[in-house]
């Protein structure tokens, strides 16, 4: 029985999280240069309390596709993995040097969306938004789903519209503006570009050189 759950084991990688997110829950606070990013197309998209609910499962959906790449393909899922930490970093490192903010409405109204828009409020500052972590994530796992071997119909369904979706929801409910939104998409790009290049490289350490030399290194193609 333990063998059988051995090979879970590498999952406890996903301890970085909490980590990660302490660090963010540190950093949520105002600095004394706050900038706004937002335009007159952020200023006409509606708020709608109902995306409270899409952007609230949006951790707990990161951890699933996780899980669900380290069984389709364990490469897949460290990727994602190590692309999310980098990516959860480098945003830090701007938030640190150049901190947005957003607008937020005056909620009213005693509903169950509405309630949940207050809790979503007052447990995350209106600050470091750009980019956004709520909209790299969910992008990520769309990249990290279009570049493996295993998508298919059902899958690219699912998580292609769940994360449209919670990246939609970040600007129904103010959290998010445009910019923020393109932030991360590039960010992503970026990164997970020389996530690859760099797996490339590992999986083959003698390819720049060429057939001749490789021989004579040991282990080499």
């Amino acid at each position: 029985m333990l063998t059988k759950w051995k090979k879970f084991l590498p999952l406890t990688t996903m301890l970085v999280f909490p980590f990660l997110g302490m660090l963010y829950a540190w950093m949520n606070k105002p600095l004394e240069q706050v900038y706004r990013l937002d335009t007159p197309i952020d200023d006409a998209i509606p708020f709608i309390s109902f995306f409270a609910v899409p952007y609230s499962v949006w951790i707990v959906y990161i951890y699933i596709c996780l899980v669900y790449f380290f069984i389709k393909d364990p490469k897949f899922y460290f990727r994602g993995l190590i692309t999310y930490t980098v990516c959860a970093l480098l945003c830090y490192v701007i938030y640190a040097f150049f901190q947005t903010t957003v607008s937020r409405p005056q909620l009213t109204g005693n509903d169950v969306f509405t309630r949940l828009m207050q809790y979503i409020y007052n447990r995350d500052q209106p600050y470091n938004c750009f980019p956004s972590i709520h909209c790299f994530s969910s992008y990520m796992v769309m990249k990290a789903l279009f570049t493996s071997g295993f998508r298919n119909r059902w899958n690219q369904i699912l998580i292609y519209g769940t994360s449209s979706l919670i990246i939609a929801s970040t600007l129904f409910i103010k959290q998010h503006v445009i910019m923020d939104v393109i932030g991360a998409i590039v960010l992503v790009e970026i990164v997970y570009h020389i996530i690859v290049k760099l797996e490339q490289t590992v999986a083959k350490p003698y390819s720049w050189l060429s057939p001749k030399e490789q021989t004579r290194f040991p282990g080499s193609p």
